[in-house]
């Protein structure tokens, strides 16, 4: 690929490793992909405990792990302009041509795009997530989001109805927003060498144990499966942490369910497959989801899933692969059943090559990289016309994301007469021949 083709990314977001997840999975694998692709890829995020300054990954990918400690859930503190020297300093030095931010909930990602768009750069916007209308939280969360998709270039949204949902909440034209479903590494997650035997039924959990993943589901649900297959003819593993773990470890005691449940606690990401693999049945009981990853890696491992209905997770797989359930605990139960019943027709290994057939890491980089050629085509807007931008977002925001706007402008304009763009000193491309790429290829991204 010639150097005129060849983007340099800048990936932004508060979520990123050693923190496991599906935004920081997407991430990295999306970055790799992208530098098998020839381009130049960096990674933004805050620091993580004792882990700050720059660091190298597989493949050459850097990473910028900025001395701001995360605040709430992961998140840094807004600042609004108490990033943009480092920032802007990260921008210059490695050259960047493009900034991708992830995630509405990243507090570094909202700041990061709107301090390269002050700058001049193109940005490119991936929500991984979906939100509501009603409460006090999202409507706070979709004007600060209306506030930056209102002068971003591209979106991207991991699924149909995610568009859908962003599109509504920030007011985004849909011609501006891809569709661009998230993969997963098969290499990774395979199915057992030998297919388990169904004398006994194991039915995984792995999941953040909070009432958005649908704790509480479970704490009515388990019960219920073990009481219509008495004989430890079903048995469940639950794998993760939250505060609703205290929920069912006291369903467990009550219902004398110890030797049919095990809890496993936090599960780390190395470890997921090898719990996978030991289960017939992958359940997700998760009150919203934009995609979710998690049905990809079980279905991966040749599991089952029976899921409940809800946001994206219809689009994930195909009907022969999955068994929906409304978020109720009875249509789960029943739903369970099912799966129970054709689980004979299963054939993991079979399940395992259909799944890298249809999601592959390198067939998204190829889509992102689409996205990003119209970023880089969209023109160039003085402050005046990105002004107008911010005017459709109400009668009192439209002056304040103005001024925050103006602000930011003049900012900049001080940092440029502070230390001049010549006077950072750029950082040199690292980039490894391609024969250090042939392990990750045959990882099978």
């Amino acid at each position: 690929m010639g150097d005129q083709k060849r983007h340099k990314i800048l990936m932004v977001s508060d979520f990123f490793y050693p923190n496991f997840g599906g935004v920081e999975n997407h991430i990295y694998y999306l970055s790799q992909c992208l530098l098998k692709l020839s381009h130049k890829v960096v990674v933004l995020t805050h620091a993580y405990g004792n882990r700050s300054g720059v660091r190298y990954m597989t493949g050459g990918l850097k990473v910028y792990y900025i001395p701001w400690k995360p605040f709430l859930m992961q998140n840094t503190l807004p600042t609004f302009y108490g990033t943009l020297p480092i920032m802007r300093t990260i921008l210059i030095r490695e050259k960047i041509t493009l900034v991708h931010g992830h995630q509405a909930f990243s507090t570094l990602c909202h700041e990061a795009l709107m301090h390269a768009r002050t700058m001049g750069y193109k940005v490119v916007f991936t929500d991984h997530s979906l939100y509501g209308f009603a409460d006090v939280g999202s409507i706070h969360m979709n004007k600060v989001l209306q506030f930056t998709l209102a002068d971003v270039s591209q979106a991207i949204c991991v699924s149909h109805t995610s568009k859908e949902n962003t599109v509504l909440r920030s007011g985004l034209p849909p011609e501006k927003v891809f569709v661009i479903p998230n993969a997963v590494d098969t290499a990774m997650f395979r199915p057992a060498p030998e297919k388990l035997s169904q004398d006994e039924i194991v039915i995984v959990v792995i999941s953040r144990l909070v009432y958005r993943k649908g704790a509480d589901l479970l704490v009515e649900v388990i019960p219920e499966v073990c009481r219509l297959f008495p004989n430890d003819l079903v048995r469940f593993i639950v794998g993760g942490d939250g505060p609703k773990r205290v929920r069912l470890e006291e369903m467990r005691e009550k219902n004398s369910l110890q030797d049919r449940v095990e809890m496993l606690g936090a599960v780390p990401h190395a470890r997921v497959q090898s719990v996978l693999i030991s289960g017939h049945i992958f359940l997700n009981s998760s009150l919203t989801e934009a995609f979710c990853i998690a049905i990809l890696e079980a279905a991966s491992c040749g599991l089952l899933t029976v899921s409940t209905r809800i946001g994206g997770v219809p689009e994930v797989l195909p009907n022969d692969m999955i068994v929906l359930a409304e978020p109720d605990p009875s249509d789960m139960v029943r739903a369970i059943t099912k799966a129970i019943s054709i689980l004979p027709k299963i054939d993991p290994q079979v399940m395992h090559l259909r799944m890298k057939k249809l999601y592959s890491w390198h067939d998204v980089a190829k889509r992102t990289e689409i996205v990003y050629d119209r970023a880089l085509g969209c023109p160039n807007q003085n402050l005046i016309d990105r002004l107008s931008r911010y005017l459709p977002c109400g009668s009192w925001a439209d002056k304040l994301f103005c001024l925050v706007m103006i602000i930011d402008f003049l900012f900049c304009r001080l940092l440029q007469l502070w230390q001049p763009t010549e006077d950072i000193e750029e950082a040199p491309d690292f980039r490894l021949p391609n024969s250090q790429y042939s392990e990750f290829k045959e990882g099978g991204m």
